[in-house]
């Protein structure tokens, strides 16, 4: 595919995603919990712990600026903000697809600028995994971390997205043993995500024993790929079908829940629908080490770093309210604290 192709796609997601468009049928799950609150709580609001280890580096809370874009010229001005802001939250960023970097040099602001933006902040490079039997591999690999100094790769899985997409690609047959030649052969942590349809828990035990770091589970709840797809389509047979889709997917509450009971020492990241900070603790309290937002964010990243900052502060505020509510003075403890199925 044409670099221009690539381009004009992502261009075609970004004017989608800043529409409100292509939001999920399906509910992220995470209303269908309560926490237990704790009248009196023996804690003193500023002093609780939000830090979380990941990658080897120490966050100021269990945050990951989730993957949004990449490769577009307007998305240069968009990742400088990110990793600005994750910078100076001390939280984690995530980049989008390196592709049109890789094949073509339109990195949109996917270089080295983004380490030197971001000199302290765990940073994941992004590639697909259904162009591992395309002519991407482990030099690909390391170019897309090389590219931004990044700390591990995450390699997306997007079937649902590749089959609505007109242009997709559908022939999947040898992914799986590709990715796991990958995994062998790269001399650096990879990181498994979704892209808002969830990962299941034989499939995530499938990718641990692959020897991937971590999964993000990235369930159904935020942006389906699928009607991103279907809303760029010009065919009404494309649209239809991807229409079809609309409620497709494991919840992402669900999903982080069984990957956790499958896998109880896996570095497991939750994303998907993730709104605000009292998510955010249902998710590491339903088993998430890190969480990934998305939502929300990519329209603060269009105006300013400071606006992305403002976005984060806020969540970071309702994450410690939460531990403050329910007694947990750190986020290892908020993981036991008593949570109640309201369905």
């Amino acid at each position: 595919m044409s670099d221009d192709l690539i381009l004009g796609r992502k261009d075609q997601h970004l004017d989608v995603v800043l529409s409100g468009g292509g939001r999920h049928a399906l509910a992220s799950g995470f209303d269908d919990w309560r926490f237990v609150h704790e009248a009196l709580p023996d804690l003193d609001h500023a002093k609780i712990d939000l830090g979380a280890d990941f990658l080897g580096r120490r966050l100021q809370a269990p945050l990951l600026i989730s993957a949004m874009t990449g490769g577009p010229a307007r998305a240069e001005a968009i990742n400088a903000r990110l990793a600005e802001a994750a910078q100076h939250l001390g939280i984690a960023l995530a980049v989008g697809s390196q592709r049109a970097a890789i094949e073509g040099g339109a990195t949109g602001g996917l270089d080295r600028s983004l380490r030197d933006r971001a000199p302290d902040t765990p940073i994941l490079a992004n590639i697909g995994a259904a162009q591992l039997t395309r002519g991407f591999g482990v030099e690909q690999a390391r170019r897309s971390l090389d590219m931004i100094g990044a700390d591990a790769l995450v390699v997306h899985l997007n079937p649902l997205q590749e089959a609505c997409q007109p242009e997709g690609d559908r022939d999947w047959w040898g992914v799986g043993a590709a990715l796991q030649a990958l995994i062998r052969d790269l001399d650096a942590p990879v990181i498994v995500k979704e892209t808002g349809a969830g990962i299941s828990a034989v499939t995530a035990q499938r990718l641990i024993a692959m020897g991937v770091a971590g999964i993000d589970v990235a369930g159904a709840g935020g942006a389906n790929w699928g009607l991103i797809e279907g809303e760029r389509a010009t065919d009404v047979a494309d649209k239809a079908h991807a229409a079809a889709f609309a409620a497709w997917g494991i919840p992402s509450a669900r999903a982080i829940a069984e990957a956790r009971n499958a896998l109880p020492e896996a570095l497991i990241i939750g994303s998907g629908g993730v709104r605000d900070g009292v998510d955010v603790a249902k998710a590491v309290r339903l088993g998430a080490d890190v969480v990934g937002m998305a939502s929300g964010v990519i329209q603060a990243a269009t105006e300013s770093t400071e606006a992305v900052v403002a976005h984060f502060q806020t969540v970071i505020r309702q994450l410690r309210t939460v531990c403050f509510c329910t007694n947990a003075a750190s986020v290892a403890a908020l993981k036991r604290v008593p949570l109640l199925s309201v369905k």
